[in-house]
């Protein structure tokens, strides 16, 4: 068992360990327990399966009796983080942003401890930021240069294509490096898009308190694109989603996101995680192993019964083609089957419920539509594609 927590924390979606593995397996053998914490800003209202990567990787350290920390960054979404942003973000303001985490410590919950022996920690960084003077930040900000600010690509893309970086923009790895400073920690974990931040509060702990700032960088969920999986590629999984509906995304994965799936976003043992790795390259049908990683997932963040509910609606609803035994009741403001799909969530925009029925995508009772101006009564059993149904009032 502790040779699997080990693992665990030192490999299991590592991507990067500062100053150095070595380092940190210094500190560990010390035998005190380490402070380390993991920031989320709440620019959007629920976490997502990639606040989930980090979470697992603080449950990680809580689980051999470390000290962890969630941080809030209320302040620091306020400021708008431009790691891997082509533009600025749009500012929120603080009411925004505090109702943005309201389920934050509740999602969280599932994967780490707040109470018993070890409980994690929850603080918000305005505690610190908003106490701090224009001369606090001049004196913060003497500690960068504008070069090594400038450097990041994101920046780099933008003078290139003659677009504005705002000074601000600037500002937020400084004030992100000062939350490790105002909680003096021993570390810090994250994904690997916040290396340069993480980084600059190595800056700023050797500066001013003078002491070794660990950080775990953590491999990112990418999809067959390379791109991160999250709200702003738009094919998040979040933390709320339904099981139903988490089982089903995961379902959705490429074939080559199965073996990165096990590994950082479950805690499945690493001689099975082998194993799976060895048999997918053997050619054994990758299907049977995402359905076992979509049921890994959804219990890891929703529990077991929540698993078998979406593997169970994945069976009955997708494979078998069956109707689900619970149907949303919608009662619309117009009965045309465009009008429905759009108030059903199903279609964005009248033309894109056009190209669902034209695609021969959406039926009444069992039916194919035919025709995009069919009208639909009270009773009718409204489907689109395999997995959405509603049932007219």
């Amino acid at each position: 068992m502790e040779d699997q927590l080990v693992y665990n924390l030192f490999d299991r979606g590592v991507e990067n360990i500062y100053p150095t593995r070595e380092f940190l397996e210094k500190r560990m053998a010390e035998g005190k327990p380490l402070r380390l914490y993991v920031g989320y800003d709440p620019t959007g209202p629920t976490l997502h399966i990639g606040h989930g990567i980090t979470l697992l990787k603080l449950r990680d350290f809580q689980l051999l009796g470390h000290k962890i920390i969630m941080l809030i960054g209320d302040f620091t979404a306020m400021i708008g983080d431009p790691t891997d942003k082509s533009a600025a973000r749009t500012k929120l303001t603080k009411d925004e942003v505090l109702q943005n985490c309201k389920k934050y410590q509740e999602q969280a919950a599932a994967i780490i401890d707040f109470d018993g022996e070890n409980p994690a920690e929850l603080l918000y960084n305005s505690e610190w930021h908003g106490k701090m003077s224009f001369a606090d930040v001049v004196e913060l900000s003497s500690h960068f240069t504008v070069q090594r600010l400038m450097e990041r690509d994101m920046f780099q893309k933008r003078l290139k294509d003659e677009k504005p970086v705002y000074l601000h923009e600037l500002m937020y790895p400084l004030m992100q490096g000062y939350d490790c400073v105002a909680m003096d920690v021993d570390g810090e974990a994250g994904g690997n898009d916040q290396t340069f931040n993480m980084l600059a509060g190595r800056t700023l702990m050797k500066d001013l308190k003078d002491k070794e700032k660990f950080v775990v960088a953590t491999k990112l969920l990418v999809d067959s694109t390379g791109k991160k999986m999250g709200k702003t590629e738009g094919n998040m999984i979040a933390l709320d989603d339904s099981p139903e509906d988490m089982f089903g995304k995961v379902m959705r994965w490429s074939d080559e996101m199965i073996v990165p799936g096990f590994e950082i976003c479950t805690r499945i043992p690493m001689d099975q995680l082998h194993e799976i790795e060895k048999k997918l390259s053997a050619g054994e049908n990758p299907r049977d192993f995402k359905l076992r990683l979509a049921f890994e997932i959804t219990k890891q963040f929703r529990g077991q019964d929540a698993a078998q509910k979406g593997a169970d609606h994945f069976q009955t609803v997708i494979q078998s083609g069956d109707r689900p035994d619970e149907i949303p009741v919608l009662a619309p403001s117009a009965y045309d089957i465009v009008s429905v799909l759009k108030e059903a969530g199903f279609a964005s925009s009248n033309s894109d419920a056009r190209r669902a029925i034209e695609g021969g995508g959406v039926k009444v009772n069992d039916v194919k539509v035919e025709d995009i101006s069919q009208e639909v009564q009270s009773g009718d059993v409204i489907q689109k594609g395999k997995r959405f149904f509603v049932e007219i009032q």
